[in-house]
């Protein structure tokens, strides 16, 4: 090794070194490139249905050129402007941008770095204007209350015709909007063992609709919620174990939907089966004998106490199970997920017969003997005839 001090022509990192001046500079100017590149750094991320707010990457740095200007609001007109999925602070400036919402792409990203809630903007639509302060437009997106949205609620056990009734006063769609729909059912997305029918698949939950909603588009998410429910309930493969369709398993959640509740549903789903599987048990010959079923056949609200002239009025209805032997065709109503749960899965027990004492409490009483059943029954009665004006 040569013991004398090096000079700058040794070393091959200063410029000019080593008798490759041109080559040396050039590769310098080209490692300091991807090292400015290097300082863009993330906000932060999408995390589960919340929104947010992220990354600036490469594919924004045209962003950075454009300045930030802004202007002084508080802005005009009407401007419907929708947060999507995946949307980060970013994409979210130049989609406010090219809406003529903000100046600036920097103007907003800069307004949403200064506010700590920018990182708990939701998915939906607001109702902005032309021209805003970046500032005014961060503030809207974070409240969650400035979501543009028709909240409806459909309770468990509505038949279709009642869905529809409510979708109509909670939308600006009427009736006869949703039943256009429901007259081509193959829009909607139902299993093909429903037969077509949505009866009992328009699942029971609280929607959120925005401003591009359709009537398809409504009835379809609730079909899609529905099919969250079989595929938590393992709907299919229960039915297979059970022995039944999966139609026929929906069918006894709505049944159970009906005459149930709370940890009562499987111990009545397990009556039904019962019914079903034993008909030769004496007592009950395989007819079910739910009176929500030939309401249904009524065409009406619910009555506690039928009245045999009631039952006989629709004596030929498949959903007279008073009559008919075995599950009517189709669901009856909507069922939740506790109803469908119970179908799914039913408790043990050797049971043959319910009947609810107490409209006010739900309370029900279970057994297998008929005699006991009659005294059930008369325990209704006398609280119908002291306590109550529902029976």
């Amino acid at each position: 090794m040569s013991e004398h001090e090096p000079d700058e022509h040794d070393d091959p990192m200063l410029v000019g070194g080593s008798g490759e001046p041109g080559r040396r500079r050039a590769a310098s100017r080209r490692r300091s490139v991807p090292g400015c590149i290097a300082v863009l750094v993330a906000l932060a991320v999408v995390v589960g249905g919340l929104y947010f707010v992220a990354s600036w990457g490469v594919g924004a740095i045209k962003d950075q050129f454009d300045g930030a200007d802004d202007y002084p609001g508080p802005g005009h007109g009407k401007v419907s402007f929708e947060v999507k999925k995946g949307d980060t602070v970013a994409a979210m400036g130049r989609n406010l941008k090219a809406d003529g919402v903000v100046a600036s792409v920097q103007a907003f990203t800069d307004a949403a770095a200064a506010n700590p809630d920018s990182t708990r903007i939701q998915v939906g639509f607001y109702a902005l204007k032309k021209e805003m302060a970046a500032d005014d437009v961060v503030e809207i997106l974070v409240d969650p209350d400035n979501i543009v949205k028709d909240t409806v609620t459909i309770p468990e056990g509505l038949r279709v015709v009642d869905i529809v009734k409510l979708l109509a006063k909670n939308t600006d769609f009427s009736a006869a909007d949703f039943t256009k729909v429901l007259d081509h059912p193959d829009q909607l997305g139902l299993p093909d063992y429903a037969g077509g029918n949505p009866e009992g698949y328009l699942f029971p939950a609280t929607y959120d609709f925005g401003p591009t909603a359709t009537p398809e588009s409504i009835l379809q998410d609730m079909v899609t919620r529905w099919k969250q429910a079989a595929d938590d309930a393992d709907l299919e493969s229960a039915a297979a174990d059970l022995g039944y369709t999966p139609q026929e398993l929906m069918t006894v959640a709505s049944l159970v939907q009906a005459e149930g509740r709370g940890d009562d549903m499987p111990k009545i789903a397990r009556v039904i089966y019962n019914r079903i599987e034993h008909p030769d048990n004496g007592i009950t010959n395989g007819l079910l004998q739910v009176d929500a079923s030939v309401n249904y056949a009524l065409n009406r609200s619910t009555i506690a106490v039928l009245t045999q002239d009631q039952i006989d009025s629709v004596a030929d209805s498949p959903y007279n199970t008073y009559k008919q032997v075995g599950l009517p065709p189709t669901p009856i109503e909507a069922p939740g997920d506790d109803a469908i749960a119970a179908a799914a899965h039913p408790a043990d027990g050797d049971w043959l017969f319910y009947v609810t004492v107490n409209l006010r409490t739900g309370e029900t009483k279970f057994t297998d003997s008929y005699d006991e059943f009659l005294q059930f029954k008369q325990e209704l009665q006398d609280y119908c005839a002291t306590q109550s004006d529902r029976c």
